[in-house]
């Protein structure tokens, strides 16, 4: 009796589990659908990715999976788990049948370029896109709804990775002491992140921000122990990496030589700048001493403490700039050429040159984004602006690469790929997060765009090249181009004059050695006429600071 009722109660509970399991996930798919609240959805990607989210999916209260899309034909009729796969042409139908509100991109083993023509051909349709990460960045086998993130413009205009080439990567980092200028700004931040793995003995990290060094510092140092827990595990030799951090300013100039020197500096990556073009045009002054002057102070100071490899962070807008910021970076550039030529130095100067990063910070990206978010409007200085740009991890590490090839003074240009319009990537945002545009052929539409006028010192179309030779490297996406520049004897005597200028208050005298200086640097005043008087960018009052 004991026996065979212990069996029966034990038989009994656990069928009577599985009938209530079975009633309770049941009941939501027996809703009807007028009454059923969850979130219907589309799955992109029948792979395995795919069906571990539907599995997700099917213990969530607020998504209901109602089809899958793939573009293999193989799987086209086929069901999983009681969900038909479809190809894409059948998505239109699906979304004004079932209701679908949302698609969920599943192609985490997808190439960039297959993603963005998939994120492409889902824009005019009215849903929210969203998608996992890559596998690369799945830490385990499991798939949950939190890992769904909404798709960012940086899916659109990503490319497909070249692999890096290891020696250039480890020729001026591995067991060397390596000085990050600008160490808590965008690409400085990520050109630490970039370093750490390839051991170097020391990092130094030099900024002018407090807030910015402390948070970049204290990545960094959980990186770090996080390679050594990894070295561990695999029972590999940690690499222990010092991590310096230094508060100060590059027109310190017997700062920055004591740096160098009691560190025994071998490897400079000069990113620090005020980049800002508005806030540079309103205050020249600032940006001539730090983008200018503080280079020609670093570049100096690595002179007399026998830094080995020299590599300045430049921009486009370096190339006949209509701007201060523009021509602050060129002097910049010319700096470095003239000392490579003409110091005798052993030093290495380079520059690598390259456009706008996606989501740095005051990044385009992040405003509309925020402008989205705030229901609007987004606002376009001009409709017909276009910019290059390239993430901001893929130009951390052609920098490194860069300037790994560099044998003195030697401009390379980044391939920033097509030029972006940047009123259709605000539109493409704005239809990427389930909403409409409201214009003249839209007026019931969510988000409206509004132009405001190109900014002090702004131009429509940036450039990359100054000269017309340009010549190619052992990396597909970096070039090398040869530029002209202005002796070191007739730069120092530009640059005494500009100094005299700027002590004195002189705007004009500024101007004037700026045009005879930088080839190609104009002002583009901006017709008041072009378009309606707005507030969102006032016109930049020159001070002197």
């Amino acid at each position: 009796v004991v026996i065979v009722y212990g069996l029966f109660a034990a038989a009994l509970i656990r069928l009577s589990r599985h009938f209530a399991g079975w009633v309770l996930q049941a009941l939501p798919n027996a809703t009807p659908a007028s009454m059923d609240k969850r979130t219907r959805v589309v799955i992109y990607g029948a792979g395995t990715t795919g069906i571990r989210l539907l599995g997700a999916l099917s213990d969530s209260r607020d998504y209901k999976a109602v089809a899958f899309i793939d573009n293999d034909k193989t799987l086209w009729g086929r069901v999983v788990q009681g969900i038909t796969v479809h190809r894409a042409e059948k998505l239109r139908n699906l979304i004004e049948k079932q209701r679908v509100r949302e698609v969920f991109l599943a192609l985490s083993s997808a190439a960039r370029t297959e993603r963005r023509n998939i994120i492409r051909m889902l824009e005019p349709y009215p849903v929210l896109v969203k998608t996992l990460p890559g596998l690369d960045e799945i830490a385990s086998g499991r798939v949950e709804v939190s890992d769904l993130r909404p798709i960012d413009v940086e899916d659109l205009l990503g490319r497909d990775p070249v692999p890096p080439e290891p020696e250039l990567l480890d020729k001026d980092i591995r067991d060397k002491c390596v000085m990050i200028t600008g160490g808590g700004g965008s690409i400085g931040s990520e050109l630490a992140r970039q370093l750490l793995p390839l051991g170097p003995r020391r990092l130094i990290l030099f900024d002018l921000s407090e807030a910015a060094l402390y948070e970049i510092e204290t990545e960094v140092r959980d990186a770090i122990r996080k390679l050594r827990a990894e070295a561990q595990t695999a029972g590999k030799p940690s690499h222990d990496v010092q991590v310096v951090t230094i508060l100060g300013s590059v027109l310190d100039g017997r700062l920055m030589r004591d740096v160098f020197a009691a560190h025994r500096v071998q490897t400079v990556y000069h990113a620090a700048a005020y980049k800002h073009v508005p806030i540079v045009e309103a205050n020249p002054v600032t940006g001539l001493r730090n983008n200018t002057f503080g280079t020609l102070i670093a570049a100096e100071s690595a002179i007399d403490t026998g830094v080995e490899k020299f590599v300045l962070v430049s921009t486009d807008k370096a190339v006949r700039p209509t701007s201060i910021m523009g021509a602050s970076k060129r002097l910049a550039e010319m700096t470095l050429q003239a000392l490579a030529a003409e110091s005798g130095s052993s030093t290495i100067f380079t520059i690598v040159r390259f456009g706008n990063v996606l989501d740095s910070s005051g990044s385009v990206v992040r405003r509309f984004r925020q402008q989205i978010k705030d229901g609007g409007p987004v606002t376009v200085t001009h409709p017909e602006i276009i910019r290059y740009f390239m993430s901001i991890p893929e130009a951390a590490q052609l920098v490194l690469q860069a300037g790994a090839m560099a044998s003195g003074g030697d401009v390379f240009v980044l391939d920033m790929g097509q030029p972006v319009k940047i009123d259709d990537m605000a539109r493409t945002m704005i239809r990427l997060s389930g909403l409409e545009v409201k214009d003249d052929a839209n007026p019931d539409g969510d988000i409206e765009i509004e132009y405001i006028g190109l900014r002090q010192g702004e131009k429509l179309y940036e450039e990359l090249l100054i000269g017309e030779t340009t010549t190619g490297t052992k990396h597909p996406r970096i070039m090398m181009n040869s530029e002209p520049f202005i002796g070191l004897e007739k730069l120092e005597q530009e640059f005494a004059a500009l100094d005299d200028a700027i002590d004195e208050g002189d705007l004009e005298e500024i101007e004037t050695i700026l045009k005879r200086t930088v080839e190609g640097y104009t002002t583009l005043p901006v017709s008041p006429d072009e378009f309606p008087e707005s507030e969102e960018w006032p016109t930049a009052t020159r001070t002197l600071h």
